[in-house]
């Protein structure tokens, strides 16, 4: 695709370069509309990754403030990356996207309610402890939500009605040695920092206590790093950078003291898919920064999902037969994001479970980090439509590798809907997750 921004802004900023170079590489051939969930609700050429691509170029070629209209179709974008797993051209939709949206947030002025609740989303979410009482604040206003339509009913909604878990020990700054074996001490496979995110810990603090006893039993040594913490992307899918890059960097330091100490680390395991595809962009983000880029590379070459390092490790024989039907929902940010297809499914497989596939699995939950708060239209379509495929394969068990995933679907599916690492902790020797007991299921 042919653009004519002016050399002025590509000299004045080399991430415009980077998007006349990625913007040039889309040949207007259309694949990715067969993929695009947005396209597939609104039947709108702007609301595909085409049409965005378009609304994109002509920013940059204009320069200045945005127009309204392509704010609220780049708003639109749920990021899933669909389109770019598919793109036959390989266009690196994810960098232009991220960049689109630092200049729309650079250079467009908000409409006031719109500013309030984005700084007040990237403000909570990162902090797990102000995150907890804007959810009790939230259980206050739920009975009245019928009042309130747009975000402000949708960030009811999602406000938990059941006791949210005590903080877990387990989140705390600390070092987890592997299970002894005969009652002695064994010397680790591996030492790995665990990411122990934001939300996570206050939504479900059983996946962190499940990833550290699925690791300590298969002789890895884990590690929650001080001053660790929210991957930043909550903030970077606002496009609102000066927010982020505070929390890159403290991770990428927390991390590196662990790497560099005299232990070392051969792996950052991450369990949530979406943070996953955040920090495995770390040295992308931090390239043009001289005094972060090495660092940043380093962090990204580490990253891992769990999923990816049980394979890497190799999967303990299940202790208990298990036999259950377990329909597997692929996040966005796993499949696309990471292209991260078969580990989950082939580790529950050999874990002992039956595994299915969601039909249109490709298609996104409308979840993606705060799109289901900030457009809760597209996101309750999305979502109504994946709970409809979910409960077609009459399976008796859900499982993702992502919180968000599973905050926007666990409500309304009708089934158990646990964390893949929940499934191969109880396969290997764990306790049976929280969501299944009491549930009369029975082994094929």
């Amino acid at each position: 695709m042919l653009s004519h921004i002016p050399q002025a802004a590509l000299d004045a900023d080399p991430n415009v370069q980077l998007a006349k170079d990625i913007i040039g590489n889309c040949v207007h051939c259309g694949v990715c509309l067969s993929r695009c969930p947005t396209y597939a609700v609104k039947h709108e050429e702007n609301d595909s990754p085409r049409g965005r691509i378009f609304l994109m170029k002509d920013m940059y070629e204009k320069g200045g403030v945005p127009d309204a209209r392509t704010v609220e179709h780049l708003d639109r974008c749920l990021t899933c990356l669909a389109c770019e797993a598919i793109c036959p051209s390989g266009v690196e939709y994810s960098k232009l996207i991220a960049h689109g949206r630092e200049y729309v947030e650079e250079h467009y002025k908000r409409p006031l309610f719109q500013r309030a609740v984005r700084e007040l989303l990237v403000r909570l979410i990162p902090n797990a402890r102000l995150f907890r009482l804007a959810i009790f604040g939230g259980r206050l206003g739920r009975p009245f939500r019928s009042l309130f339509s747009g975000t402000l009913r949708a960030m009811l909604d999602m406000v938990p009605t059941t006791p949210l878990p005590a903080p877990s020990p387990v989140d705390r700054p600390q070092t987890f040695l592997p299970a002894p074996e005969g009652g002695k001490a064994v010397k680790p496979r591996k030492r790995v920092a665990l990411l122990n995110g934001c939300v996570q810990t206050v939504l479900d603090t059983a996946i962190n206590e499940a990833t550290i006893r699925l690791l300590q039993r298969h002789g890895v040594e884990v590690v929650v790093a001080a001053g660790s913490g929210c991957c930043g992307a909550p903030a970077e899918h606002m496009g609102d950078e000066a927010q982020a890059l505070p929390l890159v960097k403290a991770n990428i330091d927390a991390w590196l003291r662990e790497a560099d100490g005299p232990d070392g680390l051969d792996a950052i395991v991450i369990n949530t898919s979406g943070c996953g595809t955040s920090i495995k962009a770390y040295g992308h983000a931090l390239r043009l920064d001289p005094a972060w880029a090495d660092k940043a590379a380093r962090v990204s070459a580490m990253a891992r999902d769990i999923t990816e390092f049980m394979v890497e490790i190799g999967l303990q024989k299940p202790t208990i037969p298990t036999g259950l039907r377990v329909v597997y929902h692929s996040a966005c940010s796993m499949q696309h994001g990471q292209r991260i297809v078969n580990q989950p499914k082939d580790l529950l497989r050999a874990a002992g479970f039956s595994v299915l596939d969601v039909p249109e699995g490709y298609l996104c939950c409308g979840s993606a980090g705060t799109y289901n708060l900030l457009q809760p239209d597209i996101a309750n379509e999305l979502k109504e439509r994946k709970l409809k495929n979910i409960r077609s394969v009459q399976a008796q068990i859900a499982a993702s590798g992502n919180i968000g995933c599973m905050t926007q679907l666990a409500g309304e599916v009708g089934l158990p809907f646990v964390h893949t690492v929940e499934l191969l902790d109880w396969a290997t020797g764990g306790p049976e997750p929280a969501a299944i007991q009491g549930q009369k299921l029975a082994a094929e």
